[in-house]
């Protein structure tokens, strides 16, 4: 572990994604213990949101006769989540966040969606977290949170592509799975792109105490 360049980032950890929540994960309330102990390992970390207004472009509720899941060009519609100011939006409760140096949040804009921790998902609008980063001197940053196909995924996969050592740490991750090809999820698909990328796949006992 390097304490002045290594940072914990935790996306989306908010009950909206927990299972008795709008965006159910599976077992994602199995994360939040892991978590809670990676923290006191690290001495800095930063967490996003989503944070999305009602009628956000996003919801299948918005485009009539949608369901969640559909596509619309390439956009995945979702069950509302996330909803601005409200309870289930906020960061999961039992997380520690006494070493939160900074939280950002994303998906605000009504009709842009927002997967990756550093930008929306044009693609260009960025959220801020990089330069952020930079300027504090944070090289490698170990990702945690939900879901890893898509909000852990794309945010790696940018980090990767702006030049940074990233590794997901697997048992602080849930994903949901949606199918692609026969006997594959989007799990699959993202996982074997980001090891293209570079990114590594660590459990949490392989961090030193």
């Amino acid at each position: 572990m390097q304490p002045d360049t290594d940072i914990l980032g935790l996306i989306d950890v908010q009950p909206t994604f927990m299972p008795d929540g709008e965006l159910p994960v599976a077992d994602a309330h199995a994360i939040v213990p892991v978590i809670n102990r990676l923290l006191p390992r690290f001495a800095h970390a930063f967490a996003t949101q989503d944070w999305h207004p009602p009628g956000h472009f996003s919801f299948a509720s918005t485009h009539p006769g949608k369901t969640p899941f559909d596509v619309l060009g390439d956009q995945t519609l979702w069950p509302d989540h996330g909803i601005a100011g409200t309870p289930n939006a906020a960061i999961h409760a039992a997380i520690d966040q006494a070493r939160i140096e900074v939280v950002i949040r994303k998906g605000f804009r009504p009709h842009l969606d927002s997967y990756s921790a550093f930008f929306e998902n044009d693609r260009t609008t960025a959220t801020g977290l990089d330069g952020w980063l930079r300027q504090r001197g944070f090289r490698r940053i170990f990702l945690t949170g939900l879901a890893t196909d898509f909000c852990v995924g794309w945010s790696a996969e940018d980090a990767l592509r702006l030049g940074y050592d990233i590794a997901i740490i697997e048992d602080a991750c849930r994903g949901i799975g949606i199918p692609t090809l026969a006997g594959r999820t989007t799990i699959d698909d993202m996982r074997d792109k980001l090891a293209a990328l570079g990114c590594r796949f660590i459990a949490s006992g392989d961090l030193a105490a």
